[in-house]
């Protein structure tokens, strides 16, 4: 079973398969905006909806510190145009 977590001091979501690394989302962070510049799942698990999870795990993380995201990333930046669900977090700037 695939572990999505939230490692703040990394600056990132990961995916996790057992102990192994399988994905993660990083972004870089101000006070107020976090820009998500990456997001990668290794090719033995594409498929599965991880990377969808990732920048989930993300949008969360970023709603509990009332900062607003950047998705420079394609796979995040196509995510934020398909969920309307993500509008909230999304920055204006």
């Amino acid at each position: 079973m695939i572990k999505i977590v939230h490692e703040a001091e990394n600056k990132r979501s990961a995916a996790y398969d057992g102990e192994r690394n399988v994905g993660e989302c990083t972004y870089s962070e101000s006070p107020e905006i976090w820009i998500i510049d990456h997001t990668f799942v290794d090719d033995a698990y594409g498929g599965q909806g991880i990377a969808g999870k990732l920048v989930a795990e993300v949008v969360e993380r970023a709603r509990e510190k009332g900062v607003k995201i950047i998705p420079l990333c394609p796979f995040a930046k196509k995510e934020f145009e398909r969920k309307s669900e993500y509008k909230d977090v999304l920055s204006k700037k």
